[in-house]
């Protein structure tokens, strides 16, 4: 996915909401992209296009959702420093730990733990390195604000010739 000419934050979530919509698994699930502040991505999906057998959210959805949340702040992260580059999720561990039974609301950031006080510098992995691996945590959350899904990934960004 390419950086649009214009960094501000709003042209940068319209990209993504786009790249998302390109991908039929993806838009099927009719996600979209509700904000991103201070480091926290915020996604929403409608139950209705997501629901299981038994009225409430499908497990996948909620890990798909999750999954391209992280991607997503992955990428915001480095097209805001303007850098491009492919970004893949490598590994992944999910808790599901209650039914959703309302529409989907993620949110997901860097996961810090173990990494000290200092935010995980993305961008500047990636420019001295080449590539660069961070941890994020993204959690499906309760009308209550209680969490029902909570994923943690590790995604690789490597850069682009």
């Amino acid at each position: 996915m390419q950086i649009p000419s214009s960094s501000s934050p709003d042209a940068l979530l319209a990209a993504l909401a786009a790249h998302y919509m390109a991908m039929p698994p993806v838009a099927a699930m009719q996600p979209r992209v509700l904000d991103w502040e201070d480091g926290c991505l915020r996604m929403h999906a409608p139950l209705a296009a997501n629901v299981n057998d038994k009225g409430c959210a499908f497990g996948g959805s909620l890990s798909s959702l999750m999954t391209i949340a992280g991607w997503g702040l992955a990428f915001l992260t480095l097209a805001q420093a303007g850098q491009e580059a492919d970004i893949y999720i490598a590994d992944s561990r999910v808790r599901y730990l209650k039914p959703v039974y309302d529409d989907l609301l993620v949110e997901v950031r860097l996961d810090t733990a173990g990494e000290g006080a200092d935010a995980i510098d993305l961008p500047g992995a990636l420019r001295s390195k080449g590539r660069a691996s961070v941890r994020m945590e993204a959690r499906t959350v309760l009308a209550d604000g209680g969490a029902a899904a909570v994923l943690v990934g590790r995604y690789v960004a490597i850069a682009r010739d």
